[in-house]
C-alpha cells in the first residue's frame, strides 16, 4: 500500500484517538476510553510501514501538522470551542507547511505531487 494512504490513515485514527479523548469526559465514559488506546494503537502501528518509504522528519512533521488542524476543526466544529482570525490564521499556516512538506517529500524522491 502506498505509504501516503498509510500516512493518512495513521493521521486519521490519530484524531480520533484525540476525539475520543475528549469524548471520553476525563475517562468516565468507558467506550470512548478504549477507544483512545485503540485507535492510537493502530496509528503507531502504521508508523513503521510509512518510515520505510518517506523521511521520518517528513512523516512526523506532516502528522502532527495535519492532525493538529484536524483536531482544531473539530474542537471548533462539534464542541464549540473558541475561533478567531488569529487561530484561523495559524491554522491555515500549519496547513499550508504540511502541504510544502508533501511536495517537498515528493520533489526530493523525483516526482513532483
Amino acid at each position: 500500500m502506498n505509504s501516503w494512504i498509510l500516512l493518512a490513515l495513521a493521521i486519521l485514527l490519530e484524531v480520533a484517538g484525540t476525539t475520543s479523548m475528549k469524548l471520553s469526559d476525563g475517562m468516565q465514559k468507558i467506550f470512548p476510553t478504549v477507544m483512545i488506546f485503540i485507535f492510537y494503537a493502530m496509528a503507531f502501528v502504521l508508523m513503521p510501514f510509512v518510515m520505510k518509504k518517506i523521511e521520518m522528519s517528513t512523516v512526523y512533521a506532516i502528522w502532527t501538522g495535519a492532525g493538529t488542524v484536524m483536531v482544531t476543526v473539530i474542537g471548533i466544529a462539534y464542541f464549540s470551542e473558541s475561533s478567531n482570525p488569529i487561530k484561523l490564521a495559524s491554522i491555515a499556516l500549519i496547513a499550508f507547511g504540511v502541504v510544502g512538506l508533501h511536495f517537498a517529500e515528493r520533489s526530493s524522491q523525483g516526482g513532483l505531487g
